[in-house]
């Protein structure tokens, strides 16, 4: 294709894809769109394969179109769809994602049973009398999925939201705003803890210490102060530290059939030949099976990279606001798979006025914690 994609040819050519594509595919009106973010994975109508194209730009090593109906010999296209990940079982249906979202829903709101109750109804209930093809709970899982996939903002989801509730029949239980939208889907969220720290990252207040108002260490106050540094400001945390805990997001993972298998490729699926394509394959990987048999023995336990950097999410420079955002990555995947934004995990997320440093090791207490059970 041309590399001007506000040329006339550029146009003609994904036109041409597009019927191409239409011609040689099972299902005319679902094709898997080559562009550089879904990279032949999603499966999406004609019109927002045409906006990607337009939008993203197509994968310019996607050069021979085996996903499209070109023909490809059985082992080239197996060596193809290893190397970019593009197996059709990659991808969960929404319904799929639904239902791991309800079972953790489940989990999580073991002690709140009206939450769970509220969304088991809005999981049933139609999305308007005599529909039989979508609830209330999947309408607004698939409608903020594109909007979260094409970058859409909440004003202009609240004016598609406001617009399709009209077009509707009359008492339809879409919710005609984005507020409402997600307060629904926010109820089947992971929770989260808040725990606050010492501003000079000394403690977190947790354990022994939830109860202190001052740092036992270096005596600063636990909240933030006034000008005349003695009244407390609204009781605002000094600074503060997100938890996202790991088990059940990692009880979520081996629910599914597909994530689970693939969870174990690092041992099943990978090729041994002695060259480096995964972290398996390394000989630090080797030395962690060597020093610790028990873990070894079991390929479902999991293999973590954790990393983070600071950032300053208000774009000002002359801000002294750091967040520290801390990531895991879990090697067990197949490389195509483990770099994915959806399988990499937010664990922390350190908030505050200075950066953590060398102490950062402080705010990793409570991933430890878990990661030891």
């Amino acid at each position: 294709m041309s590399a001007n994609r506000l040329s006339h040819e550029y146009e003609n050519d994904v036109d041409e894809f597009i019927d191409f594509a239409r011609r040689h595919t099972d299902n005319p009106n679902r094709i898997k769109c080559p562009c550089i973010r879904c990279g032949c994975i999603e499966k999406v109508t004609v019109e927002v394969l045409k906006s990607h194209l337009f939008i993203n730009g197509i994968d310019k090593s996607y050069k021979v179109w085996i996903w499209h109906g070109e023909s490809v010999s059985a082992s080239k296209r197996n060596q193809l769809e290893e190397n970019r990940g593009c197996e059709a079982d990659e991808v969960d249906s929404d319904d799929d994602k639904l239902e791991d979202m309800m079972h953790d829903a489940e989990e999580n709101y073991m002690d709140r049973p009206h939450v769970f109750e509220n969304l088991k109804s809005d999981a049933e209930k139609p999305l308007y009398v005599g529909c039989s093809k979508y609830t209330k709970l999947a309408t607004i899982l698939r409608l903020y999925n594109l909007k979260a996939g094409n970058g859409w903002s909440d004003s202009s989801f609240t004016a598609l939201l406001d617009l399709l509730k009209d077009m509707l029949p009359e008492d339809n239980e879409l919710p005609n705003s984005t507020y409402y939208a997600k307060k629904i889907l926010c109820s089947m969220g992971m929770n989260y803890n808040r725990i606050h720290a010492c501003p000079n990252d000394c403690i977190l207040y947790r354990k022994e210490f939830e109860s202190l108002d001052l740092c036992p260490v270096c005596g600063e106050s636990r909240y933030k102060l006034s000008k005349n540094n003695v009244e407390r400001k609204k009781a605002i945390p000094a600074k503060v530290l997100w938890y996202l805990p790991v088990i059940p997001r990692f009880k979520c993972m081996f629910r599914n059939a597909t994530h689970a298998k693939n969870l174990t490729w690092h041992s099943d699926g990978r090729t041994r030949d002695g060259m480096l394509r995964h972290p398996a394959d390394s000989p630090q990987w080797s030395l962690i099976d060597y020093k610790f048999p028990d873990f070894a023995t079991d390929v479902r336990n999991l293999r973590l990279g954790l990393s983070t950097d600071g950032m300053n999410p208000h774009g000002n420079m002359s801000s002294t606001h750091s967040t520290w955002p801390v990531l895991l990555t879990i090697y067990n995947l197949p490389p195509w798979l483990c770099i994915k934004r959806r399988f990499i995990m937010l664990a922390l997320l350190i908030s505050g006025p200075r950066q953590p440093g060398n102490d950062i090791d402080v705010y990793l207490a409570p991933l430890i914690d878990d990661l030891k059970i």
